[in-house]
């Protein structure tokens, strides 16, 4: 018995100008983490996950909306899918393009995908205005990340071809592989059974 394995690249990405382009890494977080941040005696809690539905980044958004009813404001952004195709931002009463907006540039300057973010704001009695909630959303979001730390995962498939030396038997399975390090790699089997 042996095994003859074949990797090939698993995504593509069109531009906007129509040119197709291979996505064989991306950035994401690497799972929970919450950070605190004090500006101007206001606290403002970040939240961030990884999520892979629009479902799930909503879920989050309202777990921590239940968590902190008593806030203020609980503010979210969140970037979904290889393309980006899912992207949302809510200021939850701050003024409009405040909060969510900037959250949501930090997430794309930093080429993050499938994260969603939750900051959670309560107020200190320090009006910050417009540009200070700029800024302070952006930071609360950007410590909140490095917090929780970035991880580039790597979209490959591997077909792992099985002979059996008698001929009884010949199949060939596919394999979703995520590396995450050199040193851990995760494998999502997808049923993709395909007999030859």
């Amino acid at each position: 018995m042996f095994f003859h394995i074949y990797v090939t690249i698993k995504s593509e990405l069109v531009t906007s100008k129509g040119v197709k382009l291979l996505l064989t890494a991306y950035f994401t977080v690497k799972g929970y983490g919450e950070h605190e941040l004090v500006i101007q005696k206001s606290r403002f809690i970040t939240y961030v996950t990884r999520v892979t539905t629009e479902a799930d980044a909503q879920a989050f958004i309202e777990m921590i909306k239940k968590k902190h009813w008593d806030a203020n404001h609980n503010c979210s952004a969140y970037l979904i899918g290889e393309q980006d195709h899912i992207q949302k931002a809510n200021d939850d009463g701050e003024p409009n393009g405040t909060a969510g907006v900037p959250m949501l540039e930090v997430l794309k300057k930093r080429r993050l995908k499938d994260t969603v973010v939750v900051v959670t704001r309560y107020f200190g009695g320090i009006k910050l205005g417009a540009g200070g909630l700029i800024r302070a959303y952006g930071s609360a979001t950007s410590e909140g990340l490095n917090a929780t730390g970035i991880v580039e995962r790597r979209l490959v498939q591997i077909f792992i071809q099985r002979l059996i030396t008698l001929g009884l038997e010949n199949w060939k399975m596919k394999f979703a592989v995520h590396i995450i390090s050199l040193k851990k790699l995760i494998i999502s089997i997808k049923s993709n059974f395909k007999p030859m």
